[in-house]
């Protein structure tokens, strides 16, 4: 007996819409394990193009851990961009380890971006964050390096909101800073690192961030440069450069003042060779107007020949050792 072909096919696409869409095997699967959902509520979630296995299967782990959700809920969070699984491992963790952590608060840290499978762990495994090379200096100007390790867990109630690792880093950083910068000496600080610690730890650096530190243990401490010595020399040379431009902006007045000098004793004697270009000419004139005789032009040369005379004898370097015309003259007459 022959059967037309393309019923069969028609009938065998819609045997494959409708397991497509009905998922028996695993509606059978979520009846045996405990959860109650209906055919009708995995063919929605095919048309709202969520996967009915993810759902199935959360459902079935957290029934089968003791968790009391529907599947509402999860069908909600992972239309909303949510990671189902990890919450669903995240919750399963809490529950054990005896950490308050509910679906709503657990949905809201997934969704704020952070792993809550990994926040639970932390918070029951605390971890190891190590610091980048801080560089304080003491009071005696010796720099020290030093390199902690800081053992945080994670705040579940803080995670929402919550300052991360870089922030722990940050103040854990400052702290050093400031515990070194209040040692007067750098030995102190050799002798002594868990005081850095104790310091540090005391100040209560984890509020407002996601995580609690539990310890803060310094793991290196190296001696740096002599940063105090090294400023000393560099204000030294920097008053040297001062003192320096002061000095030289003195001499250089001074020369001014050297040549303002000099200019101005130029201009007199230039004055007094004008005025003694004048007496040859004023003397002329008095001859010639009966003002001065010959005898009281003589008493006039003899007066200048004492005068050089008594010059000479006064400052003995400067004098030749002969008389002058004029001195000769006077004395004859």
């Amino acid at each position: 007996m022959n059967f037309p072909f393309f019923p069969l096919a028609v009938v065998a696409v819609a045997l494959l819409v409708v397991l497509y869409f009905f998922p028996i095997s695993l509606w059978i699967t979520a009846l045996f394990s405990g959860v109650r959902v209906s055919l009708l509520q995995l063919a929605f979630m095919r048309v709202r193009k969520v996967p009915p296995s993810l759902i199935v299967n959360s459902l079935i782990t957290s029934t089968k851990a003791g968790l009391q959700l529907t599947a509402d809920d999860l069908e909600t969070h992972y239309l909303a961009g949510g990671n189902v699984p990890s919450v669903i491992k995240a919750l399963i963790s809490a529950d054990k380890a005896n950490i308050p952590l509910d679906f709503k608060q657990a949905t809201a840290i997934d969704l704020a971006g952070r792993n809550v499978f990994e926040a639970v762990t932390t918070s029951v495994n605390p971890k190891v964050i190590n610091t980048p090379n801080v560089a304080a200096v003491a009071q005696d100007g010796i720099q020290l390096i030093v390199i902690a390790r800081v053992t945080v867990r994670a705040n579940i109630s803080q995670l929402v909101g919550g300052a991360g690792e870089e922030t722990i880093l940050a103040r854990v950083g400052e702290g050093i800073v400031t515990s070194i910068g209040s040692s007067v000496s750098h030995k102190e600080v050799l002798e002594n690192p868990d005081k850095i610690s104790k310091l540090v730890l005391h100040k209560g650096l984890d509020a407002g961030t996601a995580f609690e530190i539990l310890s803060i243990d310094i793991a290196d401490i190296d001696i740096g440069e002599n940063i105090g010595a090294k400023l000393q020399t560099d204000q030294a040379s920097a008053d040297l450069r001062v003192a320096e431009a002061r000095a030289e902006e003195r001499r250089a007045m001074a020369v001014a003042m050297e040549q303002e000098y000099r200019a101005k004793t130029q201009e007199a004697k230039a004055k007094v060779v004008e005025a003694e270009a004048e007496i040859p000419r004023a003397i002329a004139e008095a001859f010639r107007s009966g003002n001065l005789g010959i005898m009281d032009y003589y008493k006039m040369r003899n007066v200048q020949a004492d005068t050089e005379m008594r010059d000479s004898i006064a400052n003995p370097g400067n004098s030749s050792g002969s008389p002058k015309p004029g001195r000769e003259e006077g004395r004859q007459s």
